[in-house]
């Protein structure tokens, strides 16, 4: 296993907005104890026989990638110590996530030259769009533990999304697979009214905030 990296908190480089309160919550926040579960429709059942990892879309050499569940979680493991921002407005401060990073990913299926985004997909269709410098934070990682416990069904076993610089619905659980895009299209909540880009710093919580350039047109 890696070792961890520095907290991740704050804006996408890690590090909390500059100003003299150095705010540890992003405007409108609490803190929370424990992990609340909170998600859109049922837990789906883990079949490892089936599971499968998929990166796909304009991928440099234009073909796509696929792991099994066995060889995904082969990959190098990593920690980070990052907070999760829900757009509900509590924040889960200081939880170790352990997994595979984001970068890995990158590095074993670079993207086209044009690629700006990613889609990640989850079960039941569930998607949510980032830009691919999000993606690609040192801090964003595909989990299967947090705190050195493997995640839970509710949780998101096997796999989730951690973004720690976004809201939380921008990482999603059992998420199955990567989408290089070379536009933007928005996701399952930012076709519903959330925020295209959903930091939690500058309180980017629903589509009405956004301002041109955010994201596509609804």
């Amino acid at each position: 296993m890696g070792q961890p990296v520095e907290r991740a908190s704050g804006n996408a480089s890690g590090a909390v907005p500059s100003g003299a309160a150095q705010p540890e919550l992003p405007p409108g926040q609490r803190p929370q104890r424990g992990w609340p579960v909170t998600h859109y429709g049922p837990v789906p059942k883990f079949r490892p026989e089936r599971w499968d990892f998929r990166v796909f879309g304009a991928t440099a050499d234009g073909e796509k990638r696929c792991w099994t569940h066995e060889e995904f979680t082969a990959l190098p493991y990593t920690t980070v110590v990052a907070d999760l921002h829900c757009v509900t407005r509590y924040s889960m401060l200081g939880a170790e996530w352990g997994g595979i990073p984001a970068r890995t990913i990158l590095d074993l299926v670079p993207p086209a030259p044009d690629v700006t985004h990613v889609m990640a997909w989850a079960e039941y269709g569930y998607s949510a769009n980032l830009r691919l410098s999000d993606f690609a934070s040192e801090h964003t990682l595909f989990a299967t533990h947090k705190d050195g416990e493997l995640l839970t069904a509710e949780h998101g076993f096997p796999l989730r999304l951690i973004v720690p610089h976004l809201y939380g619905w921008k990482g999603p659980k059992w998420v199955r697979g990567v989408e290089y895009m070379t536009a933007d299209r928005r996701g399952f909540w930012e076709e519903r009214g959330y925020h295209n880009l959903g930091d939690p710093w500058k309180e980017q919580r629903y589509s009405y905030q956004e301002e041109p350039g955010d994201g596509p047109e609804l």
